[in-house]
């Protein structure tokens, strides 16, 4: 190993590492640049695009229904419509928007200079990309997917769904299933390999131990769906039968494979979101968290018992009972860790110093409706009460406290806390809490009145109702409460673009927070850390108040690393220095790859419509990725390890 340097002696190279580290300028630059911060900025803004486009949608659906007998969609404009919502926010938006806090962050709170592997995390950024651009491009063509975010066959078999619908949702789901799985992959090594000196395990960020818990379930989940999508494709165009009953195939495969993978990933996009909310309440608390131990233990529980609850989606199905009643069961149990994060937020704050700033808002927010989604979600786990709620709007209500109450209230609520890091600048606090009682009384005045019209017995997946019904004045309030939330999106949008131009300049710790990202000065230097730190406790920054250890951690002194692109490998328990680790410049070639695979899926998308065109496409695809791929994998001396006992 070098020697330790201080940050003082470490100045003389900034320009080194500036240079070695920051992405070139122009457009090709921009094409190709691997940094993370980059990179996570754009999953972000990416992911909020995304969200909107979610957003219309649902405000269209919603003026259909706002009355009954209204006839502004088409029953196939309508299924098009709610069908590219879900996918949306549910694909789109929930995960990917999460991935882009985890992938700016990761390196800043680790101590480390970048991902374990930054082309691939290029790669998935842009594959990720491409396939909502696919999504939408389907979407404009008037081949969208039409069929539920769920896809139930036999609907979505080619009797009777011959157009291409399904097939764009099969090959753009896959493809988004490469994404997903590389980050994961990126995520894990990264964890296992790059933690700053000192940060064992005991002293990871809950927002770490969230997005690892989810990218470990992601490895597992993501490809039952790919197969069940695979399967559904083979069915479709070469007449398998995998799910066709007449031909001893099995329709409830399908649910089983897609729920194998849906339900986890309702925790893939719960978990890193919690982790925020964990880290972020202990800021605005001044105080650490109560309970970390309990807390990283129930994360990791959740997600475990995340894989034995997916019957509890197909107790409607005609399952037996015993497994009914086993799966009831893990969907009761799986409450008791989720209950044990709530209590520790409550515990913070209790034994906290409160400050009621706009981040706090939102994360106090956060908590109630997680609560409500909880316990909504807890009545559908008694099977009695799920075979009379099932495709009601009770569960729309129960799934939106999901992805908006716990996901979009938390992600807002990070955006407001590191927003000053990215940027280098606050946004309002006036408009930060306006935009919060915009949203949190018409996200209330919205989705609540869900549950009640789904136990009047409103059925989920309708495109318009009859006026006996008695559902028109619930639906009134429904619209008018999910237009005033969608309004108070637009104004935390606007605090945004405000703020980034007009925000008070932010130094770069000013939320006075406890961990790495905070040490260094906002927005961060391309190298991130001028020296690689020494980590003595979970809360680096507050060493001074706490003392938790009896050493204090050195942030100002600690590993140069500025020979090539470099960062320091540790050992995956007590992290250890164990190597330094040659990190790749930036390429275009993971750009190149993503449009060659994209070729590729988008010729098998439309094999229903041209067999020909089919195979021309997806053989230039291929060839166009294995050249590509060749490239990428190219070596290159700078990349070469070696042994010198002079390096700085």
């Amino acid at each position: 190993m070098p020697a330790l340097v201080t940050r003082d002696e470490a100045a003389r190279h900034a320009a080194k590492l500036k240079a070695l580290w920051e992405t070139s300028p122009g457009l090709k630059g921009w094409l190709a640049t691997v940094d993370h911060k980059e990179l996570g900025k754009r999953y972000l803004i990416t992911a909020f695009v995304f969200l909107l486009l979610g957003g219309l949608e649902a405000a269209v659906m919603r003026w259909q229904l706002m009355q009954p007998d209204m006839h502004v969609l088409t029953p196939e404009a309508y299924a098009q419509l709610f069908t590219m919502h879900g996918i949306t926010m549910i694909f789109l938006y929930a995960f990917p928007v999460l991935t882009g806090f985890s992938v700016y962050l990761w390196p800043l709170l680790l101590g480390c200079r970048d991902l374990a592997f930054p082309r691939l995390n290029a790669f998935t950024y842009w594959i990720f990309l491409f396939s909502g651009l696919l999504f939408y491009a389907s979407f404009a063509a008037g081949w969208a997917p039409n069929n539920g975010w769920y896809n139930y066959v036999p609907y979505a078999s080619q009797p009777y769904n011959p157009g291409p619908n399904i097939d764009v949702y099969a090959m753009a789901m896959i493809l988004l299933g490469i994404s997903t799985t590389g980050a994961a992959i990126n995520f894990i090594v990264t964890l296992v390999r790059l933690r700053a000196p000192g940060m064992s395990i005991n002293r990871i960020p809950i927002l770490v131990w969230g997005t690892i818990t989810a990218a470990m379930g992601n490895l597992f989940a993501v490809p039952a769906v790919s197969l069940a999508f695979a399967l559904l494709w083979f069915d479709r165009q070469f007449n398998t039968h995998f799910y066709d009953v007449s031909q001893g195939g099995q329709p409830l495969l399908w649910q089983h494979l897609f729920w194998m993978f849906g339900h986890p990933w309702v925790y893939a996009i719960v978990l890193p979101a919690m982790g925020i909310v964990s880290d972020g309440i202990p800021i605005f608390c001044r105080r650490p968290l109560v309970g970390y131990s309990a807390v990283v233990l129930s994360t990791i529980a959740t997600m475990v018992l995340g894989f034995g609850v997916w019957v509890h989606h197909m107790f409607a199905t005609g399952i037996p009972m015993t497994a009914a009643s086993f799966f009831s069961s893990a969907s009761f149990i799986i409450v008791i860790p989720s209950a044990v994060a709530v209590f520790a937020w409550i515990a913070t704050v209790w034994t906290g110093r409160p400050q009621f700033t706009a981040p706090f808002l939102f994360f106090a927010g956060f908590v109630l409706l997680f609560v409500i989604g909880g316990v909504s979600g807890f009545m559908t786990a008694a099977v009695p009460l799920d075979w009379q709620l099932t495709h009601t709007y009770f569960v729309v209500g129960h799934i939106h406290y999901v992805i908006i109450g716990i996901n979009v209230f938390p992600v807002i609520a990070g955006v407001h806390l590191w927003f000053p890091k990215m940027t280098g600048r606050m946004m309002s606090e006036k408009l930060g809490k306006w935009s919060f009682w915009v949203m949190f009384v018409g996200f209330n005045l919205g989705f609540f009145p869900m549950h009640i019209v789904g136990l009047q017995g409103m059925p989920r997946r309708i495109y318009t109702y009859a006026a006996d019904t008695g559902w028109g004045g619930t639906n009134l309030v429904i619209t008018l409460g999910s237009y005033l939330f969608a309004a108070g999106v637009l104004l935390f949008l606007s605090n945004v673009v405000w703020s980034r131009w007009r925000g008070r300049p932010a130094g770069p710790n000013p939320w006075d927070g406890p961990t790495l990202e905070w040490s260094v000065s906002s927005p961060p230097p391309a190298y991130n850390f001028a020296v690689i730190p020494v980590v003595a406790s979970r809360h680096p920054l507050w060493d001074g108040r706490l003392r938790e250890e009896a050493v204090a951690s050195s942030l100002d002194e600690g590993y140069l690393l500025a020979k090539e692109r470099e960062t320091l490998g540790t050992t995956p328990v007590d992290a250890e220095p164990d190597a330094i680790l040659r990190m790749p410049r930036e390429s275009l070639m993971p750009l190149l790859v993503s449009l060659a695979l994209l070729v590729v899926f988008l010729g098998f998308s439309i094999h229903g419509v041209s067999a020909l065109a089919c195979w021309v496409l997806a053989g230039l695809g291929g060839a166009g990725t294995l050249a590509c791929g060749i490239a990428w994998l190219w070596p290159h001396r700078y990349m070469v390890q070696t042994l010198d006992e002079d390096a700085p």
